[in-house]
């Protein structure tokens, strides 16, 4: 079976995303500053290239929840299509995890964003189905991961440890399992890229 990963940027505090998460901070307040080794930061160098590939390899499908998805809470009382414009960087199913039903958005480039309403694992099942010989990636939010972690479904896990203290906001690792090896690492001013595989 293909492999099933997941790869985060990460704080040295252990937050994935910043406090208070919103329409004008979607990865929470300071969570952009996790980001800086592939968002046009000039002192990028060739680990964060690299590491951006790892980032950004096709994969069959995608698992994400309701937060990463975007800023709505509730009800569906807006025609909202995600964060990343008429086309986003998916190119393939993407799973979003809620709690409210929600029709199929079919955008531009192959990715359609589907509903689950029953939960990570009817929503990895789905994903599995469709994913290929590409295998699936547990896109996020935290939530998401800590489900994807606790399942035991990952099977190569990915940080992006920036050197930033968020000081709160959303971690992966509460009370979640960790039974991974580091098999390579990577280092810049701006992360140190460790890339684990399931032990």
């Amino acid at each position: 079976m293909p492999d099933t990963t997941c790869h985060m940027s990460i704080s040295l505090d252990g937050f994935v995303a910043g406090p208070s998460q919103s329409r004008d901070h979607p990865l929470g307040v300071r969570g952009i500053e996790l980001h800086r080794w592939h968002i046009g930061d000039e002192r990028a160098t060739d680990a964060d290239a690299v590491a951006a590939d790892w980032l950004m390899r096709p994969r069959g499908a995608y698992i994400m929840g309701r937060n990463m998805f975007g800023p709505i809470r509730g009800e569906w009382d807006e025609d909202w299509r995600g964060w990343w414009g008429d086309e986003p960087p998916y190119h393939a199913p993407v799973f979003v995890l809620t709690n409210y039903a929600h029709e199929p958005i079919a955008m531009e480039g192959g990715t359609t964003f589907h509903f689950v309403t029953d939960g990570f694992d009817a929503a990895y099942t789905q994903a599995l189905e469709v994913a290929g010989e590409r295998g699936v990636d547990i896109a996020g939010g935290a939530s998401t991961v800590r489900q994807a972690l606790d399942a035991g479904v990952i099977d190569e896990l990915t940080l992006d440890i920036a050197p930033v203290l968020l000081g709160s906001g959303e971690r992966i690792f509460d009370g979640s399992r960790f039974d991974f090896e580091p098999v390579e690492v990577l280092h810049s001013p701006l992360a140190t890229h460790i890339r684990y595989r399931r032990a």
